[in-house]
């Protein structure tokens, strides 16, 4: 009997799950981990509602975002929420968080707003990250003085208050809601190339890499193929986290009026118009104020459950 003979029917006997690659295996087991943190599956909870939201916000508001309802029924500006169930008067047409200074119903502006934040936590992410890894990765892998030039760059980045550098570059490139998140997600960039390069400098001291080189693989191919899929671990919690940034700095480029501009229903612009209704107005400032904190927490939440399923020690510790 030889030895495959031998071993055989062991090969057959194991689980499938068991054989699987280690990159399987590895999500696998962050997402096992990732679900039995408390704090992680509220804030999933909160970012699936929010999603659903976003999702179904043509089905889920009465009314169109930037419909002035002057004519069409009998309300006044800034009228206080009316809820048939809560006790307001079945005559008086319902407006689940009222009126605006516009006379628009602002729970259909709040829902339709949950779209442009997810759209602006994916798209200033999303071209931070791009650009901050490819810059990282360059950094950390050739060295020398194309590291010190990236690196010095996004110093200086990194010198700027990114709020005030979003800012001046909005005030040169005009007020809008694109070239707000074109700002966000340039002064974005240093955080992420900084988190690569450290991660890259890392990976390619790895005994695999050594082998690769000697088995003659091109610098790009190991780069791309080998060193930079091994390195993107901690950008996956830098990226959650920063949705919740660039959330909160958009919020406030548009309050200051650079941002998304009149009629789009935006949280922070929302907040901004009616900023000086805070004691007589009230809700008008809470609800967009409320979603604002709820996204941002929820982004925080699932960032922190990300950074301790996906730490090794935890890990262990978990068993």
């Amino acid at each position: 009997m030889t030895t495959a003979d031998t071993f055989q029917p062991v090969l057959e006997s194991l689980d499938a799950e068991a054989i699987t690659t280690p990159s399987e295996s590895l999500w696998r087991a962050t997402l096992r981990r990732l679900l039995r943190r408390s704090s992680a599956v509220v804030g999933l909870i909160i970012l699936g509602t929010l999603l659903l939201m976003a999702i179904f916000a043509p089905l889920i508001a009465p009314y169109d975002p930037e419909q002035v309802l002057i004519g069409i029924e009998d309300v006044r500006r800034r009228e206080k929420p009316c809820i048939h169930l809560l006790g307001c008067p079945e005559d008086r047409p319902q407006h689940i968080m009222g009126l605006d200074g516009n006379v628009r119903d602002l729970f259909s502006r709040v829902i339709y707003g949950s779209r442009f934040s997810l759209f602006i936590g994916f798209a200033t992410v999303g071209f931070a990250i791009v650009v901050g890894t490819f810059l990282g990765a360059t950094a950390g892998f050739f060295g020398g003085w194309i590291d010190n030039v990236i690196m010095r760059i996004m110093d200086v980045l990194l010198a700027f208050p990114a709020l005030l550098l979003a800012i001046a570059i909005v005030a040169v490139l005009g007020p809008g809601l694109i070239n707000a998140l074109l700002a966000i997600g340039i002064v974005s960039i240093p955080s992420y190339a900084r988190v690569m390069r450290a991660s890259v400098l890392t990976v390619k001291e790895q005994d695999f890499i050594a082998a690769e080189r000697a088995l003659g693989a091109s610098t790009l191919r190991i780069l791309i193929s080998n060193v930079m899929p091994n390195a993107l671990t901690p950008l996956v919690v830098q990226g959650t986290l920063g949705f919740a940034t660039a959330i909160l700095d958009a919020a406030a480029l548009s309050f200051l009026g650079l941002g998304a501009q009149p009629p789009t229903p935006e949280w922070g612009s929302m907040l901004g118009t009616e900023r000086n209704q805070i004691f007589t107005s009230p809700h008008l400032v809470f609800f967009p104020g409320l979603m604002i904190t709820l996204t941002v927490l929820g982004f925080n939440l699932l960032g922190d459950g990300l950074r301790d399923a996906l730490d090794p020690r935890l890990a262990r510790r978990s068993g």
